[in-house]
């Protein structure tokens, strides 16, 4: 009974700890996130070259047009997403690699456990996921002179729900789900194994160092797997049912993924790719870093 309680204060005290990693990562990071989600949606065929857009003209007319506070439109979605999302798929990855044998799993077992835990936080944390992508696209509209749909988490979540059913929360999720399995596959077991790949080589010890390397190689593979189903996710959930303003375009993620690679060709997948790549990294470092730091003050094991 003992063993079991104190099992049960680790795993509070991980998901507290993680929440708080992932509120700093995030918020240090999130203009590379809206950046990368309004390259994402800069469609090809509609009369702009979407061909000679790239992330700095994209920031540089977010800063332009809607100032600087308008790098962070959407952040209080996402942060309030990564309390949820982050602490399942970190904690629950970490409880089902310990219970399958930690030493003993390769790297494709490792891989598929961080795609499960990804697929669960992200059906969790689907609506604030959709919250976060119409509030960060909302800009587009106000720099055509339109009110933005939304102002604020709540106004959002309730004309959604008003307009598209309970059920609209979750527009998107198919995709959002792939993208999940992708990053986390990537991320989770990319970390892990290299981590402990530079400290069973000697590399560096368990520290800073060893997490810093550990933390790059993962974001660059949870990129480069995840980024076209970002792409289909982003514009997926873009879309409002009934909203004439932004019309239908895509009747699912299949015909989404056909028409964008028909229109802009297939490395229009990979659209937003060094945005995404170089929030990751940061991400990454920052999260990884803090929250391993923080599992050494608080007594824990390392991840």
């Amino acid at each position: 009974m003992e063993g079991d309680e104190e099992k049960k204060k680790q795993n509070k005290k991980k998901i507290f700890l993680t929440s708080i990693s992932a509120v700093v990562a995030e918020t240090s990071t999130f203009p590379l996130d809206i950046t990368k989600t309004r390259l994402q949606l800069y469609y090809g065929g509609d009369g702009s070259s979407s061909s000679t857009v790239n992330a700095f003209r994209v920031a540089s007319e977010i800063v332009k047009k809607e100032g600087v506070m308008g790098m962070y439109r959407g952040l209080s979605a996402s942060v309030c997403r990564h309390i949820f999302y982050t602490p399942i798929r970190i904690v629950g990855y970490e409880h089902l690699r310990n219970s399958f044998g930690n030493d003993s799993l390769s790297l494709p077992q490792k891989a598929f456990l961080g795609g499960v835990s990804g697929v669960i936080a992200q059906v969790l944390a689907s609506p604030a996921d959709l919250v976060k992508v119409r509030m960060q696209a909302d800009g587009r509209l106000m720099r055509q002179g339109l009110q933005p749909r939304y102002t604020g988490i709540f106004d959002a979540l309730n004309k959604i729900v008003k307009t598209e059913g309970v059920g609209g929360l979750w527009r998107g999720v198919v995709p959002n789900m792939q993208r999940a399995f992708l990053v986390n596959m990537g991320e989770l077991a990319c970390y892990d194994h290299a981590k402990r790949f530079v400290i069973g080589k000697q590399v560096c010890d368990d520290n800073i160092y060893a997490h810093t390397l550990a933390s790059t190689m993962s974001g660059l593979a949870a990129t480069a797997l995840s980024c076209p189903a970002d792409v289909v996710k982003t514009r997926m959930m873009n879309q409002a049912a009934g909203n004439e303003a932004n019309k239908i375009m895509y009747r699912n993620s299949y015909d989404c993924l056909v028409k964008t690679v028909r229109v802009e060709g297939v490395m229009a997948l990979w659209k937003g790719f060094f945005p995404t790549w170089a929030r990751l990294g940061p991400w990454q470092f920052v999260f990884w870093v803090s929250y391993e730091r923080l599992r050494n003050i608080a007594g824990l094991s390392s991840f």
